[in-house]
C-alpha cells in the first residue's frame, strides 16, 4: 500500500504529485496545499513528503515512509499550533532548521499546517525563504484556501487545490481502513459531508454520533427562547467533555510514541536526561490551552451540524432531494415539517444566522452568549 492510497478523493492532486516525484530534479520547492476542512491537506503534505524522501517514491512500507507519516523523520519538520496564531519565534526557528543540510534524506522538508494563522508580520519573515529556498529544502504550506493567505504567499508558491471528497470516496475509505459495516460507513460519510477525519470519528465512536443526534433533535424541537438557553448549556458541557477526552487520548498517544522512540517499554522508568521532555507532553498550561482549542473545534463542528438542518430544509423546499440528498436522513420527518413551517427566505436567513454565530465565536465571543443568541434566532415563527 503506497502513500498515495492514504489520500481520499483527490485523484487530480495525486496525479500531479506523482508526476513531481517521478521528476525529482525539477521539483518545485515551495507549495501551497489548499483544501477545505476535512479534505486532508495536512495528510497530503505528509504523504507527498514521504514520497519525496522514499527511495521507492512513496512505498508506504519502508522505515522512511513510516517515520515521515508518524512525524519522527529527522529531515521532515511539521509546524502546527494550538494557538490562534503561529508565533514569529516558531517561524524563525523553522527557517533556521531549514538551512541545515538533510541528515539522512535527499531533502529537508518543512511543513506548516494552518499557514493562514500567520500574521502579516510573521509572513514577512517567511517570504524570503519560500521565494529562494535553500537548494536542499522544500516548503509545504497548508491552508483552507488560497484566499486565506496573503497574496505575497500565493505568488511565491505552487498551488495544489484539494476538493471535498465525495460521500462515496469517504465511505470506501472507511470500509477499507476501519472495517465497519456498510451501514455505519454510509451514515458516517453522509453526516460528515466530505470531512474525512470527522467521518472516521463518527464511524468509530458512536457516542459522538449520539451527541450529534441530540443537537439535531434539540434544534428541531426549539419552541421558545428558554429552550435555546437550555440547549446552549448542554452543548457547551458536551463540548468540554469531548475536548477533555480527546486531549487525554492525544497525550497518552504522545507518551506511547515518546517511549517507543526512546526504546522504552510501558513500565520502564524515564531516564533523568529525557524526563523533562516526557513531562512536557502533559504540561498543565499546554493541556489547558489544547482543551480550549479542541472545545472550540467541537463547537465549530456543532455549527456545521446545525447548518446542515437548514441545508436539508432548502433541499426539500426546492424539491432537490433526488439530486442533492439529505444529510440528516434519520430526522427526515421533523425536517420535512420544518420545511413546511419556514419560507425559503426564512431557511436561508437561518443559514446566515449560523454563519454569524461562527464569526462571533471566531472573534472570541462568549460561547454561551453566541449559542443562546443563535437559538433565539432559530425558533420557528409558529402561528396560533
Amino acid at each position: 500500500m503506497s502513500v498515495w492510497d492514504n489520500i481520499v478523493g483527490q485523484t487530480p492532486a495525486v496525479t500531479t504529485l506523482k508526476t513531481v516525484v517521478e521528476n525529482r530534479d525539477e521539483v518545485t520547492q515551495s507549495w501551497l496545499i489548499a483544501g477545505p476542512p476535512g479534505s486532508g491537506r495536512s495528510f497530503v503534505a505528509r504523504d507527498f513528503a514521504a514520497a519525496l524522501e522514499c527511495p521507492r517514491g512513496g512505498c508506504g512500507e519502508c522505515k522512511v515512509c513510516l517515520s515521515v507519516l508518524n512525524d519522527t523523520h529527522p529531515d521532515v519538520t511539521v509546524l502546527s499550533t494550538d494557538k490562534v496564531t503561529i508565533s514569529i519565534d516558531d517561524v524563525r526557528t523553522l527557517i533556521t532548521d531549514s538551512e541545515q543540510m538533510p541528515a539522512t534524506a535527499p531533502w529537508r522538508i518543512m511543513i506548516i499546517e494552518d499557514v493562514d494563522r500567520m500574521t502579516e508580520r510573521t509572513t514577512n519573515v517567511l517570504l524570503k525563504e519560500i521565494e529562494e529556498p535553500a537548494d536542499h529544502t522544500i516548503w509545504l504550506l497548508c491552508a483552507p484556501s488560497a484566499q486565506d493567505v496573503l497574496p505575497t504567499i500565493r505568488s511565491r508558491t505552487r498551488l495544489l487545490t484539494l476538493a471535498v471528497p465525495s460521500n462515496e470516496a469517504v465511505e470506501k475509505f472507511l470500509l477499507e481502513t476501519v472495517h465497519v459495516t456498510p451501514a455505519i460507513a454510509s451514515q458516517a460519510s453522509r453526516i460528515a459531508e466530505g470531512h474525512i477525519g470527522l467521518a472516521k470519528m463518527y464511524a468509530t465512536d458512536r457516542a459522538l454520533l449520539t451527541a450529534r443526534s441530540h443537537v439535531i433533535d434539540g434544534v428541531l424541537n426549539l419552541r421558545r427562547t428558554s429552550d435555546g438557553i437550555v440547549l446552549a448549556e448542554e452543548i457547551l458541557t458536551e463540548a468540554g467533555q469531548q475536548a477533555e477526552h480527546e486531549v487525554e487520548t492525544r497525550v497518552a498517544a504522545a507518551q506511547v510514541a515518546f517511549r517507543e522512540a526512546n526504546g522504552l517499554g510501558e513500565k520502564d522508568m524515564i531516564p533523568s536526561v529525557i524526563r523533562r521532555d516526557y513531562t512536557a507532553l502533559s504540561k498543565s498550561d499546554d493541556r489547558k490551552r489544547l482543551v480550549t482549542r479542541v472545545s472550540r473545534d467541537v463547537l465549530d463542528r456543532t455549527l456545521n451540524d446545525i447548518a446542515s438542518i437548514y441545508r436539508d430544509v432548502s433541499v426539500l423546499q426546492n424539491r432537490a432531494e433526488e439530486g442533492a440528498g439529505l444529510v440528516n436522513l434519520e430526522h427526515r420527518s421533523a425536517i420535512t415539517d420544518l420545511s413546511i413551517t419556514l419560507t425559503k427566505q426564512e431557511a436561508i436567513n437561518r443559514v446566515g444566522g449560523v454563519t454569524l454565530a461562527r464569526k462571533r465565536l471566531n472573534g472570541n465571543g462568549a460561547p454561551q452568549l453566541v449559542f443562546e443568541a443563535l437559538f433565539a434566532a432559530l425558533v420557528p415563527p409558529f402561528t396560533a
